[in-house]
């Protein structure tokens, strides 16, 4: 009130200074403001609700949520509705075939779970999704497009693998590589930041990642220490696909605001087309974080946050190498014009004398050994996830549900087509 009356005393009561007919129009002024811009400060605390000041969980949550990626947001499904999500059907799946051992996350559409699959024995991460969640947030088009990626990450080595999916008339489930040595974001929690080798060795298996998507004319934009897994060997696994954007050509550019606030590119936050090198600006972001232990222009005030992205230049302090400082820089150009990556994508990115030391053929071929190693003792090794997740008790309704078969007369048929099953070949080899 004294923004907009900048004449009254904080010592006169507001009935002292205003008849009722001058507050009651300046209630109105005030609600009108709140309407006008309410949608867009409300886009901004859900934006934020990723960042840094939320507890571990709530960060998971809602990272799991795809919700906040409004891209080609579709019309609310009728019973008639069929979304095709593959040509291969695997009618005989049922979440029968499974031991659901732990819980080791959480969404708002479900949650991941540690399973055996009865016949062979083998441990899986099987994503289990409420049919009735993703319909009621129009986001059946979101898991179709995460579906989609999953299926072209078999031929990579630092991608989470999709060995099959399956569904009942409640639930869709993922049947995901199982990788258990920890979130890239729990071992930095803990070790606050890692040596230059260390943190070279990840982001060059994170670009290769990323190159990879680009290849298929992918974008990311949501890569984060949270998104990127290490296997039991100490290799990354990038996981989390809920805010790609397919069909980008490299000249293409889209313009959703998406991600996560610590990681976001000036142009997302200007609102502005942008292309394929937000996905290096965000490699920039981790590798800064990985060799400083908070990423580039963090502020616990988001506000003040974006406006470091926007206008405040990179620091960087300590005794880094030239080829360190460099390559920050130039991944962290905030001119994507001039970004490192802008002319000819991945191929810049290794070719920087910052990754110099790494062998791109054997690291891709997982031939260098990781420079860290989880020493997990099996699947059954959780000392690498969080225990708010696997101390809950497995839901009896995971099993319990209905065969694929009801699912076919119901208003899930907005599902029919989901489940797919690749061949053996796929996954003999990398996996």
């Amino acid at each position: 009130m004294v923004k907009l009356v900048p004449e009254m005393s904080l010592n006169q009561p507001a009935v002292d200074c205003f008849p009722y007919s001058r507050m009651l129009a300046l209630l109105v002024e005030v609600m009108t403001d709140l309407i006008k811009h309410g949608c867009e400060r409300i886009e901004q605390t859900i934006k934020a609700s990723g960042s840094r000041l939320c507890s571990y969980a709530e960060r998971v949550a809602f990272l799991m949520d795809r919700s906040k990626n409004p891209d080609n947001s579709p019309q609310p499904p009728t019973p008639t509705d069929n979304i095709n999500l593959g040509p291969s059907a695997n009618p005989n799946a049922k979440p029968t075939d499974f031991d659901f051992l732990k819980v080791i996350g959480k969404g708002s559409f479900g949650k991941v779970l540690l399973a055996k699959r009865k016949s062979d024995g083998m441990s899986y991460a099987v994503k289990v999704l409420q049919k009735k969640s993703i319909l009621k947030k129009k986001e059946q088009t979101h898991i179709m497009a995460e579906r989609n990626v999953l299926l072209k990450n078999v031929k990579h080595p630092f991608l989470v693998g999709l060995h099959y999916s399956f569904q009942t008339s409640e639930k869709l489930y993922f049947v995901l590589d199982y990788v258990n040595g920890g979130e890239l974001f729990f071992h930095l929690q803990r070790e606050r930041c890692f040596r230059e080798p260390r943190a070279r060795f990840y982001a060059a298996e994170v670009a290769s990642a990323v190159g990879y998507l680009h290849s298929l004319n992918i974008i990311y934009r949501d890569l984060k220490p949270e998104n990127i897994l290490l296997d039991c060997q100490g290799h990354i696994v990038l996981t989390d696909f809920g805010l790609c954007k397919e069909g980008m050509e490299p000249e293409e550019t889209t313009s959703t605001f998406c991600g996560t606030p610590e990681y976001l590119a000036p142009e997302v936050l200007r609102k502005q087309p942008y292309d394929r090198t937000v996905d290096w600006w965000c490699l920039g972001a981790v590798l800064y974080e990985m060799l400083f232990g908070l990423p580039p222009f963090y502020s616990r005030d988001v506000s003040q946050m974006y406006d470091n992205i926007l206008h405040q230049p990179l620091q960087i302090q300590g005794t880094k190498t030239m080829a360190a400082c460099d390559i920050l820089q130039g991944l962290l150009h905030k001119d994507q014009k001039r970004r490192l990556g802008a002319k000819m994508d991945f191929l810049e990115i290794k070719n920087h004398v910052f990754f110099s030391p790494i062998n791109w053929d054997d690291l891709y071929h997982k031939r260098i050994t990781p420079p860290f190693n989880p020493n997990v003792s099996g699947p059954a090794d959780l000392r690498h996830f969080d225990p708010e997740f696997t101390q809950e008790a497995v839901s009896n309704s995971i099993t319990r549900t209905p065969d694929l078969a009801a699912s076919c007369s119901s208003a899930s048929d907005a599902f029919l087509g989901f489940s797919y099953a690749p061949t053996d070949e796929d996954f003999q080899v990398f996996k």
